[in-house]
């Protein structure tokens, strides 16, 4: 009967921690077996595995992406929330990357492919989550001790509980009874499931999320973080500027002015250059080519464009060129004033305009710091803009602190100062230049839009581009940590009953007398509430702190 009890403990405990890793199971049936290739011109249906780059994959509406690749053709919005968390739909036109796993929606797509095998975004998310699986927490360590000094306390217990009724004059069948009882229901399964479960489930849960967590210790860290350190470019914007304003003093209209600075600019690398070609496309503007371009270093272009000469550039520019910009001057201290970068234009030796352009925050930036405030987390935005600059885009998402006039070797060092200060850091980043910060951080997290340096440095990857993510990940590790808390204190709180009560101890007052049998059942019962517990983890979400 106590074997039959503890197997039938053991059944119910694999069924529950099988539930445990369903975001791996979850993660690998996105990966559809065979892909739709086009090879002279002929549709063929192949297996994954003779699926090479550079090879061209025709994905049909509602079906599955096999592997990596860049949009060749088509238009369509694709589901990307098991790998991201994104509800969402992105949509997908020419030049876009489509990622293995995700789900076409309504259009067809022909991609080129560009990853495969375990190069595939879904493949280094699934080895991810299998090795934070597998990785130990420090908390976990204290079971581990714990449990090192209770098995043979527990066998001493018995030997010893057995001798004191054997001296008492009970029978060998009585005996043996209580010394049985004892081990077997102290057998520490509860304690050694306590935090493997509740990690596993943690870590499948934020990779449904879309935050990838590198292992139990980076989980534990995370729920003590009390400063968030957030980057700007990239991060906590988009990460390339966008043309915000023109301002004209001329009477050539608005759509002619950016027609001829757009015309003059397309042979200039300059990021807000870029910006204002950028928004003359999205006019549907029909740019031509310059006559004639100088880029002057350091100071803009000089372009001939319909036969009127055209400057773009700084104030310096123009001023070198005798052209008067006094009317600007109260536009240009506003403009700079909200942060904005600023770029004159003068049309046949006359000032007809100012553009000002800006990295502009993304969409979600303002609510996710609203949400990093209502976990009680001090937040930070560490840049090198200058400081006018920095203060207005802090102040458009809702951040106190700021860091600015940083140099992109001083990134770490001032993370090192707030960790000096007694603080646990977060640093979230996505460039190459935020790497060592995100090392020095006690928890590194990258944008997993970002670069693969980033992306490799941090405990955490952030499969989103924005930063709500953020908050899921600080949430989600506290919930962790209370839910192992939990386990562990009903593991200890269930032996220090139960063996008392095993031993004999309530029987020698006139209390009842527990068997080999009924101790089974109550084992087999607190592993599989244990487990249980860990699996209430499965319904967390962001409000859950």
């Amino acid at each position: 009967m106590v074997i039959t009890l503890v197997m039938v403990g053991k059944y119910l405990e694999a069924v529950s921690k099988s539930k445990t890793s369903e975001a791996i199971k979850k993660l690998m049936n996105l990966r559809p077996q065979t892909a739709v290739i086009i090879k002279d011109g002929v549709e063929l249906t192949v297996s994954l595995d003779e699926v090479s780059v550079g090879d061209v994959v025709y994905v049909r509406p509602g079906a599955a992406i096999p592997v990596d690749g860049t949009v060749q053709d088509g238009a369509s919005s694709v589901d990307e929330s098991m790998l991201t968390g994104e509800s969402l739909p992105v949509e997908k036109q020419p030049g876009s990357p489509v990622t293995g796993g995700s789900i076409n929606g309504e259009g067809l797509l022909r991609f080129t492919v560009t990853r495969v095998g375990e190069d595939t975004a879904l493949s280094k998310i699934i080895h991810l989550v299998e090795e934070a699986q597998g990785r130990k927490a420090p908390i976990a360590k204290l079971a581990d001790v714990i449990s090192g000094y209770f098995v043979p306390a527990v066998i001493g217990i018995a030997v010893v509980s057995a001798a004191i009724w054997a001296l008492a004059g009970q029978d060998f069948d009585f005996v043996l009874n209580i010394f049985v009882t004892v081990l077997v229901i102290a057998c520490p399964c509860a304690l050694g499931l306590a935090t493997p479960t509740a990690i596993m489930v943690g870590t499948g849960k934020g990779a449904e999320l879309g935050v990838l967590i590198k292992g139990g210790e980076a989980l534990e860290t995370t729920h003590s973080i009390d400063a968030v350190v957030l980057d700007k470019t990239g991060t906590i914007t988009q990460g390339k500027p966008e043309l915000t304003d023109i301002i004209r003093y001329t009477q050539d209209d608005e759509a002619s002015v950016l027609l001829l600075t757009a015309s003059a600019e397309r042979g200039s690398e300059h990021p807000i250059a870029r910006a204002i070609v950028s928004a003359a496309q999205m006019r549907d503007l029909p740019l031509d080519e310059p006559e004639q371009f100088r880029a002057i270093p350091g100071r803009g272009i000089e372009a001939s464009v319909q036969g009127r000469r055209v400057l773009a550039g700084s104030a310096k520019l123009l001023t070198e060129h005798n052209i008067d910009i006094s009317r600007s001057t109260g536009d240009a201290v506003a403009l700079s004033g909200a942060g904005r970068t600023l770029m004159y234009i003068a049309v046949d030796g006359v000032l007809t305009a100012l553009m000002a352009a800006a990295d502009a925050p993304k969409a979600t930036s303002r609510h996710a710091v609203a949400q990093l405030k209502s976990l009680g987390l001090d937040v930070y935005m560490l840049t090198g803009d200058n400081a006018s600059t920095a203060h207005a885009v802090a102040k458009s998402v809702g951040i106190d602190h700021i860091l600015s006039d940083v140099l992109p070797d001083g990134k770490a060092q001032e993370v090192q100062k707030l960790q000096a200060q007694g603080k646990r850091v977060a640093m979230v980043g996505d460039g190459i230049n935020d790497a060592p910060a995100l090392v020095q951080a006690d928890v590194g997290m990258a944008i997993g839009t970002g670069t693969d340096v980033a992306v490799e440095s941090a405990d955490i990857v952030l499969m989103r581009g924005d930063l709500t993510a953020v908050s899921a990940a600080i949430a989600l590790s506290r919930a962790t940590i209370r839910n192992i808390r939990q386990n562990l204190f009903w593991a200890f709180a269930y032996n220090v009953v139960g063996i008392p009560f095993a031993a004999g101890l309530f029987y020698a007052f006139g209390g009842p007398l527990l068997t080999p049998m009924f101790a089974g059942a109550a084992m087999a019962l607190s592993s599989v509430s244990v487990v249980t517990n860990a699996l209430r983890l499965k319904r967390f979400h962001l409000k859950d702190k």
